[in-house]
């Protein structure tokens, strides 16, 4: 009677340690489960991001932007934060729209290799534009921008001395949707030896500019490149939705005109 009893309270001592264990197991399982789920911040491609754009800069234009997935979701080595730590760092390739942003698709500027990558079936030209002409410093690879062109158009021998003197110089939309795929340093006059004024003082340097390179179809390009010779080009940064009226021109005489 007394084994029975004994052997009665172990089966049960066993039984209540299996249930512990089981309980134990499901509430980690739970655990497990619930951390799985929790957001988890990354980031985004949201415009393709050309080799060579700033980590810093891709946040500020919003190639890539942060949102939040599962922790489970998250791929090995995702960035996680932008700070001034990595914010100079530069993308080593170009990064696609819709990729998640790893951390070590960006890096120390590589050397001697391609350092901008023109879209396909597209051809990049370089524009000499002042700090105003350029929007200061705002424009950063990927911006897109609307080029405005002033130029003293072609009279022909036909017109009038009065309409000549009507038209001067006219400004109208050249390109109304440019992508920015690099920016860089220029000079806005030509190198020249440095040269003494009449009153033996040295020459103003020249104007410090940047270069604007863009990428547009080689039907377009045609028409920049002429308008880089023969005008006075400016940048504007587009805005969304922005509505360009491309016949709209300006004058002396239309300046103030509300028409």
């Amino acid at each position: 009677m007394g084994r029975r009893i004994v052997a009665i309270l172990a089966a049960a001592v066993v039984a209540l340690v299996g249930v512990t264990a089981v309980l134990l197991y499901a509430r980690g399982a739970d655990a497990r489960a619930v951390a799985s789920q929790q957001p988890a911040n990354v980031y985004v491609v949201k415009s393709l991001v050309p080799s060579g754009t700033t980590l810093k800069d891709a946040v500020q234009s919003g190639l890539i932007v942060k949102t939040s997935v599962a922790s489970k979701g998250v791929p090995l080595g995702a960035l996680s934060g932008v700070d001034g730590s990595n914010g100079g760092l530069f993308a080593l390739s170009d990064i696609q729209p819709g990729e998640y942003v790893l951390s070590d698709r960006f890096g120390v500027k590589p050397v001697g290799t391609k350092a901008i990558e023109v879209p396909a079936g597209q051809v990049a030209v370089s524009i000499s534009l002042s700090d105003p002409a350029r929007v200061g410093t705002f424009l950063t690879p990927g911006s897109h921008v609307v080029l405005f062109d002033s130029f003293d158009p072609v009279v022909s021998a036909a017109d009038s001395a009065s309409t000549k003197g009507e038209t001067g110089t006219q400004t109208r939309v050249l390109l109304e949707d440019v992508l920015v795929i690099a920016m860089g340093e220029a000079s806005l006059t030509p190198a020249a030896p440095a040269a003494t004024g009449e009153d033996g003082e040295a020459a103003p340097a020249p104007v410090a500019g940047a270069l604007l390179t863009v990428a547009v179809t080689p039907a377009d390009a045609v028409r920049l490149v002429h308008g880089i010779q023969t005008g006075r080009l400016y940048a504007a940064l587009r805005g969304t939705d922005a509505k360009v009226d491309l016949g709209k021109v300006v004058s002396g005489v239309s300046l103030f005109s509300t028409k």
